[in-house]
Formats: C-alpha cells, sequence, structure tokens
C-alpha cells in the first residue's frame, strides 16, 4: 500500500462525529501490517508499540476531524448524503478532503514510517480521538499512563519559515477560554438608583481585563506574546429595566510558563470569573532532540528548515505539560485545515514519511 492509497482510505472515513469507523481501520492496519502490540483503549485511541529501551519515542496524531464543509461528503451517486464516505479528490499533486490536512495525511505518514523502521530502542505510533474538541483522547492516554519521553507530533509545521519548506515547531501557545459573570439588583430604569446595573460592573470588568500585562517568552529566536480578547457580550432583558445578569467571554492565548492575572477580576463587586477550557501551550526543553529532528529533516528537503513556533494549541499541550518533550512536524501548510477545499501536498507527506522513519531509526538518540 502506498502513501497516497493508505492517506485515502483514512480520508474517506467519516470521522467528525464518532471516530470509531476510523479507529477499527486503524487497528486492523496496524495488526496486519506490523508486529507491533497493538492497544485500543476505552475512548477510542489506537496505540500500538515495538521494540524496547530505556527511552520512547512516540509518532503521535489524530483521526477525528472537524465537520465537513457538503461539498466534501457524497454519496456513490454523486449526491450529499452526510453519512457517506468523505470525498477523496486528487489533483495538481495534492489530495483534497476533510482530514487531509488535519491531519490523517500525516498520520498516513506516521504509520507507513512505523512500520518500516527498525529501531534499536522503543518506538510507538498512537492516534487519538477527539483533538479537535479539547484533546479528550491525549489526556485519556496520559491519565491511563501514556508517557513517552519524546513525541514527534504531526500537526502542521510546512511553510512557516518559507515556501516549500517542512519546518520543526519546538513551541506553540496555548488557550484559555473564560467566562465573566456579572450579577446585580434588578429594578425599574426610571428608579435606576433602586437597582445594580449588571452591565456597569461586567463593563468595569472588562476595563480590568484591558488593564492586564500579557506574558511573552522567547523560543527559538522568536518572542510569542499571549493575548486576551473580549469576544461576546450579553446581558439585559428589556429596555426599561437595570439588568441584573451580564456576561462576558474571553478567548486568552497563553504562552509557556506563564498567563494573564484574569483571576483579577473576581475581586470586583459582584463579578464571578470560570475557566471553561484550558488547552495547555507547549515548548520542547530537549535543544539536542529539537537539533536532532531538524538534522533529520534537513536531510529530507532541498529547503533549508528551522526551529518555528505555531500560535495553534495542539495534543502536544497535553503531552508537554505531562512531562514528553515534544516537536511538531508535519505537512499542514497554514490556512489549510478546516477549509472547505483542504488539501494537503504528496510531495510533503512523502517527505514527512521519510523524516519520521530515519528518526526512528536514529533511536534512540546518542547524547
Amino acid at each position: 500500500m502506498t502513501l497516497v492509497e493508505l492517506t485515502r482510505d483514512l480520508v474517506s472515513i467519516p470521522s467528525h462525529e464518532d471516530g470509531a469507523a476510523a479507529g477499527d481501520f486503524l487497528e486492523s492496519w496496524l495488526r496486519r501490517e506490523t508486529d507491533a502490540d497493538v492497544t485500543r483503549d476505552a475512548v477510542g485511541n489506537v496505540i500500538a508499540r515495538k521494540g524496547t529501551g530505556p527511552e520512547t519515542l512516540a509518532l503521535v496524531g489524530h483521526h477525528d476531524v472537524v465537520e465537513p464543509a457538503a461539498s466534501q461528503v457524497a454519496n456513490a451517486d454523486g449526491n450529499v448524503d452526510e453519512a457517506s464516505e468523505y470525498v477523496v479528490d486528487e489533483r495538481d499533486g495534492r489530495l483534497y478532503g476533510r482530514g487531509a490536512a488535519d491531519m490523517k495525511g500525516a498520520l498516513a505518514a506516521a504509520l507507513l514510517a512505523f512500520r518500516d523502521a527498525d529501531p534499536a530502542g522503543e518506538l510507538v505510533v498512537a492516534s487519538f480521538v477527539g483533538e479537535e474538541v479539547g484533546g479528550v483522547g491525549a489526556r485519556y492516554a496520559i491519565d491511563d499512563g501514556f508517557a513517552p519521553e519524546y513525541a514527534v507530533v504531526g500537526e502542521g509545521s510546512t511553510n512557516y519559515s518559507g515556501p516549500n519548506v517542512t519546518d520543526v515547531a519546538v513551541a506553540h501557545k496555548g488557550r484559555r477560554g473564560s467566562t465573566i459573570t456579572a450579577r446585580g439588583t434588578a429594578a425599574h430604569a426610571s428608579e435606576a438608583d433602586a437597582g445594580e446595573n449588571a452591565i456597569y460592573r461586567a463593563t468595569a470588568a472588562v476595563d480590568r481585563v484591558r488593564e492586564l500585562e500579557v506574558p511573552s517568552v522567547d523560543v527559538a529566536g522568536e518572542s510569542i506574546a499571549g493575548r486576551l480578547t473580549v469576544t461576546e457580550i450579553e446581558g439585559g432583558s428589556a429596555m426599561n429595566v437595570v439588568p441584573a445578569r451580564c456576561v462576558v467571554t474571553v478567548d486568552e492565548r497563553t504562552v509557556p510558563g506563564d498567563r494573564a492575572a484574569l483571576e483579577q477580576v473576581a475581586d470586583l463587586d459582584g463579578v464571578e470569573w470560570t475557566v471553561d477550557q484550558d488547552l495547555p501551550p507547549m515548548r520542547c526543553d530537549d535543544d539536542a532532540f529539537a537539533e536532532t529532528v531538524l538534522e533529520v529533516a534537513d536531510g529530507v528537503q532541498a529547503a533549508d528548515p528551522e526551529l518555528v513556533t505555531k500560535p495553534h494549541a495542539t495534543d502536544a499541550g497535553w503531552l508537554s505539560r505531562a512531562g514528553t518533550d515534544c516537536v511538531i512536524y508535519g505537512p499542514s501548510e497554514p490556512g489549510e485545515a478546516h477549509t472547505d477545499d483542504e488539501s494537503v501536498s504528496i510531495a510533503v507527506l512523502e517527505r514527512c514519511r521519510e523524516t519520521y522513519r530515519r528518526l526512528a531509526e536514529r533511536w534512540p538518540l546518542t547524547r
């Protein structure tokens, strides 16, 4: 089976609501094509291991995708049917289809590299569920004991430093989404002083958010800065009623090692702050590992890859927080994932497959 064939097979399997069919395919393929120890856990993660050694290298991906566009799903007659297979199209050296870039193409490359490599240490390939909804599979696996010392996560790192180059990302931002709830006392607007205006309290909290300093950190010659953005506001019940409740949402982009002091808004009268989602950032703290991956990546492409950073959270954040040294190396390009015409370069898929294989063949690293 070629890389294109395997990618096409994976991309065609619907997995935006239920990853079971994709997980069945992965488990069956690994059992048929390798002699590895293959497991399928309670949430649907598929993990295969081969080799032994004091340190483990994991090739990590996910097989869930975001909901496809209507044009990306069709039945055999060409009619739109969201229960049918996803459409996969090959043209101009690229594969088009939901999940081709994010990230079944990279997963296919990792599977073939895992099958073909003969490492001296332990090599793992892992495909998680639920990455698109907050890292459900990665968190379950970590809680269940998944703890490789090193990991290459196949999210996008192509065309970051320049065109036609697949870089090695050594850090990315996280995302913390939170809600500020301001409570007051309702009153008729003609007697506004009889109440306590929740919107006024909420706007005081927004002012506090705007005053907060956001941290930054230097990684790989870049300065990664956090960001706070008020994204939604809702409150009030009528034009002539002093509002008793107002809710504000905040999107925060976090950086490795620090975050803004958003908890300070809760010091204001009548204001509560709750965290709804907290996707951790990632930074690789093992320079030797990052440099080795960069050296291998440099050997499989004409361009000169660099150590770079990513703006988006990935499962590498959960692994990094649990103690795994991670880098990101994959075929997806900026702006390609989640689009109605999502695609991936076949040449870059081959590049990633060869990088994963060569890195696995060098495992464990000589330090």
